[in-house]
């Protein structure tokens, strides 16, 4: 009763993205986790020596990230978990900092800069500079609050896209051609073993993160002033 009480914002949070999973309503969001998870790939790249020649999106959330050089084991593993993990740090920001506006704003910038450097085709650069554009005047026009709520939406998006698309893509459809599939073609091993390994890692990530992260209460207080962001 105590951590319904805690946290019912966040509960109802998670009740709405449920509800609204297969709507179109939550395909912007979708888009966005499948950005981060392209993303996770090109960095993944970067940190292991290699490059980001080109990162690519579509309205039916696929993604394509084209990367020279750099660790092929670890570029692949970072797309799901990677993914994952960003989202889980833009909802703890959200819940344990009062830099909302801060990270919403960096939020916008990091896609402004992924827009010019390796965006190509026409609709992840216009899905990303328009995404930024928001995140970014929401930085700054909007108040704490509603700067909160965002992260914590997105986040929450990623936390529940992750493993349902790892099931999805990997295991109960294990013949696509998934980061999975490559896994298995490039160091052995079945497309369902390494998916079942990033699925039982994606859950026990979020897991301990809700476990040890969430505190006594995650609601956001309304009808008090909050600190501004720093």
């Amino acid at each position: 009763m105590a951590f319904v009480k805690g946290h019912w914002q966040l509960l109802v949070l998670v009740a709405v993205i449920f509800a609204l999973w297969s709507t179109p309503v939550m395909v912007p969001l979708k888009i966005v986790v499948v950005l981060l998870h392209e993303l996770s790939h090109g960095l993944a790249a970067i940190l292991t020596g290699g490059s980001i020649e080109q990162i690519t999106i579509s309205p039916e959330q696929g993604g394509l990230a084209q990367l020279r050089g750099g660790s092929r084991f670890w570029s692949l593993t970072a797309g799901y978990l990677g993914s994952l993990l960003l989202g889980m740090a833009l909802l703890f920001a959200a819940l344990r900092s009062t830099a909302d506006r801060a990270v919403v704003a960096g939020l916008g910038l990091l896609l402004l800069v992924m827009a010019a450097l390796y965006l190509r085709d026409l609709f992840a650069l216009l899905f990303c500079i328009g995404l930024a554009v928001v995140l970014l005047a929401v930085a700054r026009w909007l108040d704490h609050r509603a700067n909160d709520l965002v992260l914590r939406v997105i986040g929450l998006t990623s936390m529940i896209y992750v493993p349902f698309d790892i099931f999805s893509d990997t295991i109960a459809r294990s013949h696509l051609q998934s980061d999975a599939w490559l896994m298995a073609n490039e160091f052995g091993g079945a497309t369902v073993m390494w998916g079942g390994l990033w699925l039982v890692l994606s859950l026990l990530a979020i897991g301990t993160s809700l476990r040890y992260g969430l505190g006594a209460s995650s609601n956001i207080v309304f009808g008090k002033s909050t600190p501004p962001s720093v």
